[in-house]
């Protein structure tokens, strides 16, 4: 069992989701944003190559700058992207995913997938869900 904040756990030892003190829930609040999951999309279709910043922000719709830059920091913390700066002026920042955000690709994806494929059934539950509320 471990402490609180799951600090003292061994790499390679996996963590218990149903634990409140798991560290596991804070790393799925952060790679199951919409915003984490299309950043590892458009990083994933280059690489191995890298996608400076700007053409990142181009390719994600409506993704603000700050927010890109929040979740790229998330992912660069975590491990899951490489960022490198070239000292220029301005600076060319490029990021890549690294191998362990490669393997994230592989869930993500199929959740995707899932959800493009299920999104009309999960509409309609709505309507009904919306129209059967009392007015």
């Amino acid at each position: 069992m471990s402490k609180p904040g799951g600090r003292d756990r061994r790499p390679g030892e996996r963590g218990d989701l149903l634990d409140p003190r798991c560290p596991t829930r804070q790393l799925l609040d952060r790679v199951g944003t919409k915003w984490t999951s299309m950043t590892v999309k458009v990083l994933a279709e280059e690489a191995p190559g890298e996608v400076r910043f700007t053409e990142l922000r181009r390719r994600i719709p409506g993704i603000s700058q700050k927010m890109l830059s929040v979740t790229l920091q998330s992912l660069v913390r975590d491990g899951l992207v490489a960022r490198r700066v070239e000292p220029t002026v301005p600076p060319a920042v490029h990021y890549r995913l690294s191998g362990l955000g490669l393997s994230l690709e592989i869930p993500l994806a199929a959740l995707r997938v899932w959800a493009e494929t299920h999104m009309s059934e999960i509409d309609h539950n709505n309507q009904l869900a919306d129209e059967s509320l009392p007015t």
